[in-house]
């Protein structure tokens, strides 16, 4: 039997937050199909009515009360259940229950309130409790916009030396700068999509597309090493002399402490969120600050009178501009192959054996689905127990998988009975279905 307890977190302002399980599910353990607010069945899991704490282990859910007629004044009677995995800090598993105030808005405030929804998760709990995947996202949106100011006012910054000094080094240096700051666009709009709901099309929900941001961060990390590499290569042949030589130094510290700031802020808040691209992003910026610093060396080689320093430290960024290429590259590859550490295996199987019940461990599979981890696994658990005795061992198991592997958010457990002597395996009724291979 399998357990289903998606603790997934929804986004939109007009979903219930507290779900279920879908129909089938309660059908096979002999509850009626969860009904929504209006009283009308829903359409299950991978539906666009999506909720925010799907249930599917035996907890007797009956109709939905409306509560817009049962809360006379207006406001909504919220049920959460969360599960925070904040890495540094111990795990905590906390049900909550509030009432969000009621909203009215004029056409204006409207407006306003769907633009920062577009940019911000938001939420209309009185304690503004944004739920772990919503948070991440919300980090994750405010370190692009700052990265994106920071970067942006230092390419800007440099633009106007190279134009005064025809630094072809310099001019490497900016693109680079300029390329970075564009890359927080396309994982701006992975975050917003991540923050949509699964539905039937998508039924893992959006969180893919920042791989799809972290592909198009690769790509623009190769255009300005190809770029670098070009203007490099065509002042070789044809040397200029470089001027104002000490505005071009100020703006290449300018660039490295703006660069080393915005990757620290990238990569830490990548970390802490699980976002490969964010970090790919970071990695990017701290180049820049590298290449930033190479830049002196070309204005004081041209200080010195040597033309074809400026150049040679221009095709040195290349160089350095095609290493980072390699490291992100090599992390966006891992993700888009659904590689995971396997340190968060071995975590993983470790709390399914602690797990009372729990016999062995069988196949045991995670994956990233943006900044967030899904689970799923077989435990072999006693061959006599019952059917309700297995699915609260799969329980536990779902449990201390989520407190023990940090921004997992969804576990599937499949409970194997163990197999007694003489009995067939049940299995090999699906051996035919197997696919050899090639």
């Amino acid at each position: 039997m399998s357990d289903r307890h998606h603790h997934e977190h929804a986004s939109a302002d007009d979903r219930h937050p507290h779900g279920h399980a879908s129909a089938d599910d309660h059908h096979l353990r002999g509850h009626a199909p969860p009904l929504d607010r209006h009283g009308k069945p829903t359409d299950g899991p991978g539906s666009d009515r999506d909720h925010s704490h799907e249930h599917g282990h035996g907890h007797g859910h009956g109709p939905e009360p409306d509560h817009d007629k049962e809360h006379g004044h207006g406001q909504d009677h919220e049920h959460s259940h969360h599960h925070q995995h904040d890495p540094g800090h111990p795990p905590s598993h906390a049900h909550g229950h509030g009432h969000a105030s009621g909203h009215a808005h004029s056409a204006s405030a409207g407006l306003r309130h769907r633009l920062t929804h577009l940019l911000t998760p938001h939420s209309h709990e009185t304690a503004d409790k944004l739920d772990p995947a919503l948070e991440s996202s919300a980090r994750g949106m405010r370190a692009l916009w700052v990265s994106l100011a920071v970067l942006g006012a230092t390419a800007l910054v440099q633009a106007v030396v190279v134009v005064l000094s025809g630094s072809v080094a310099l001019l490497g240096d900016t693109v680079h700068n300029a390329a970075d700051a564009l890359t927080a666009v396309p994982l701006g709009i992975a975050f917003v999509l991540g923050r949509r709901a699964a539905n039937r099309r998508f039924t893992y929900g959006y969180g893919r597309a920042e791989d799809l941001a972290g592909i198009a961060i690769v790509l623009t990390i190769t255009a300005s090493a190809v770029f670098a590499a070009w203007t490099a290569v065509d002042r070789l042949l044809d040397p200029r002399p470089v001027s104002h030589l000490l505005a071009v130094a100020v703006a290449a510290l300018a660039g490295f402490a703006g660069n080393e700031w915005v990757a620290r802020y990238r990569i830490r808040v990548g970390r802490e969120i699980g976002s490969a691209a964010l970090v790919a992003d970071g990695l990017h910026a701290r180049t820049d600050g590298f290449t930033s610093l190479a830049v002196l060396l070309g204005a004081g080689g041209s200080a010195l009178g040597w033309q074809l320093a400026d150049p040679l430290v221009g095709l040195a960024i290349t160089a350095a501009i095609t290493l980072v290429l390699r490291d992100a590259a090599r992390e966006v590859f891992r993700r888009v192959m659904d590689a995971v550490d396997p340190e968060l295996t071995d975590r993983a199987e470790r709390a399914l054996r602690e797990v009372p019940g729990v016999r062995a461990v069988g196949e045991l599979r995670l994956r990233w689905i943006g900044h967030r981890l899904r689970a799923e696994v077989a435990v072999v658990v006693d061959g006599e127990a019952t059917v309700r005795q297995a699915h609260g061992i799969a329980v536990a198991a779902e449990h201390a998988l989520l407190h023990a592997v940090p921004r997992l958010t969804a576990a599937l457990v499949h409970a194997d009975p163990a197999p007694a002597p003489g009995q067939a395996d049940p299995h090999l009724a699906l051996a035919h279905h197997a696919h050899a291979p090639s």
